[in-house]
């Protein structure tokens, strides 16, 4: 019979695996009976609340606690929503107005800051519903009603308005995407992760249910540990971890500053990584580590659940070179669209499109932004289909490849020419003084600023610029930084760095 419900991962694994550990961090172990146990006791308890189809918001710090509570909110029908303290006060205000949820599910750390925001939600505590018990007729009830277009969560991305939008996700797009990406990558029960993303971005997706399918183990790696290279990969060292699917940021954090001159990731055989353009400078320092390790490059926007793309990395690159991003997973069909909504020549630069079981069902309490990009096939003049447009530009390579380019935001207007951003970063990083950069563009100024972390000054940098990049692509602004600003999920926060740019 076809899997219609995640939680059927969870309850196969745990005839398998009671005793074993599921999710850990420095405070916390869960094995995979306890989070079963507990996440269906919350289940029952929300049941027993009459809360069914309506969206949980998950107010917990990043714990195995907050992942089996994730679980509960789906045994209840329900679908959750992740809130992390950590997460900035004026957008956690912009979520709750959007959602009005009924409930809320804390613990005794976050109930406090939970009460000073305006919402007239259940409070539940997470150690009460556990308390609850397991109500099994409930639980089969609720289960007898399910379908795989039900939603498992929602969790809110960047809105161009700066209004954050609630992603929707269902069963059926999660177990594809799971099925998808664990044959490419090959987890299996032996698989240690250690989750670098926060709990309410879909990143993690990548460990969390794959963990449950498998009975492999997750460590919810500190947050702190990511301002420390050496120390990090130590902790990677101490779990024995073999298995990370991070940002580029975060691994480049790690390669820039020679932290393999001191320690090496002894275990680690499967890299993938993803969100951002990895330097291949950085990447070949990372291929010299480990050099019985699998790379695998990955795309993907939050609005097809997680990733959907992937490259193996099968070959050596130049320094000019870009990884690409290689093939769709099955189930999924990239279109490459022209701006008169033509199919790209190849070689040609187009919208990266998606279609296929990967699409989420759109954004929450939002259809006119729903509509916007989740659109009628141009290609299709028959019948009723749906595809995404991600806003990334891309184009096919000479192997037939897929190549992201860049964010079609990212492409400005600037002394009469356009100009890609991510083209100046590129030739940044190929320079062996720099170790992370990111482009921005000042509109009100019209000029282009360039912020990096490298050991030359502002005055070198461009000099060595002029040889590369010809007259109206030389930034026109350049400031050395220490390090970049990154967004809670690892990236390069280009929106911190533009109101730097706006300051001055």
């Amino acid at each position: 019979m076809r899997q219609r419900n995640i939680l059927e991962y969870l309850e196969a694994t745990v005839t398998r695996f009671p005793d074993k550990v599921a999710y850990a961090d420095d405070a916390c172990e869960m094995t995979f009976s306890q989070v079963y146990y507990d996440s269906r006791a919350i289940g029952s308890a929300l049941a027993e609340r009459g809360l069914y189809g309506e969206p949980i918001v998950v107010f917990m710090p990043k714990s195995p606690r907050t992942v089996a509570a994730f679980f509960g909110c789906v045994y209840g029908g329900n679908y959750y929503v992740p809130i992390d303290p950590e997460m900035p006060r004026f957008r956690i205000e912009l979520i709750f107005n959007n959602l009005r949820p009924k409930a809320v599910i804390c613990d005794e750390s976050t109930a406090h800051e939970l009460g000073t925001y305006e919402h007239n939600s259940q409070l539940l505590f997470y150690d009460e519903l556990i308390k609850f018990g397991v109500n099994e007729q409930s639980i089969c009830d609720i289960r007898e009603k399910q379908i795989d277009t039900d939603p498992i969560y929602i969790v809110f991305t960047s809105g161009s308005t700066g209004v954050p939008k609630g992603v929707v996700a269902c069963h059926r797009s999660v177990i594809d995407y799971i099925e998808q990406l664990s044959e490419v990558l090959g987890f299996s029960e032996k698989t240690v992760f250690a989750n670098q993303s926060p709990l309410y971005f879909d990143a993690c997706l990548k460990e969390i249910y794959p963990t449950i399918k498998f009975g492999a183990t997750t460590y919810l790696t500190p947050k702190q540990l990511f301002m420390f290279p050496v120390k990090l990969v130590e902790y990677l060292n101490l779990h024995k971890v073999n298995t990370i699917c991070w940002v580029v940021s975060a691994l480049t954090m790690i390669s820039a500053f020679n932290t393999f001159d001191t320690v090496k990731p002894e275990y680690l055989r499967t890299v993938a990584f993803g969100s951002e353009v990895f330097p291949i400078k950085q990447f070949r320092r990372w291929r010299e580590a480990l050099p019985e390790a699998t790379f695998t490059n990955l795309y993907g926007p939050t609005e097809t659940t997680g990733m959907c793309c992937y490259f193996k990395v099968n070959r050596d690159f130049e320094p000019d070179d870009v990884i690409p991003i290689g093939k769709p997973f099955s189930n999924r069909e990239i279109l490459l669209l022209t701006e008169d909504n033509r199919r790209a020549d190849h070689g040609q630069i187009g919208e990266i499109c998606i279609r296929g079981t990967a699409l989420t069902l759109g954004y929450y309490h939002a259809f006119d932004k729903t509509d916007e990009v989740f659109v009628q096939n141009p290609l299709n003049d028959r019948y009723p289909e749906l595809i995404y447009r991600t806003g990334d530009l891309g184009r096919l390579n000479e192997r037939g490849e897929l190549i992201f380019v860049s964010r079609k935001d990212h492409q400005i207007k600037h002394m009469g020419h356009r100009i890609e951003l991510g083209e100046i970063e590129f030739n940044v990083n190929l320079l062996s003084w720099i170790s992370m950069c990111c482009c921005v563009f000042n509109k009100e100024k019209d000029r282009i600023e360039l912020f990096y972390v490298g050991e030359i000054d502002e005055a070198k940098l461009l000099t060595e610029l002029k040889e590369r990049l010809p007259r109206y692509m030389l930034p026109n602004r350049l400031k050395r930084l220490d390090s970049l600003p990154l967004t809670p999920n690892g990236k390069v926060d280009r929106f911190s760095l533009q109101k730097q740019s706006q300051i001055k």
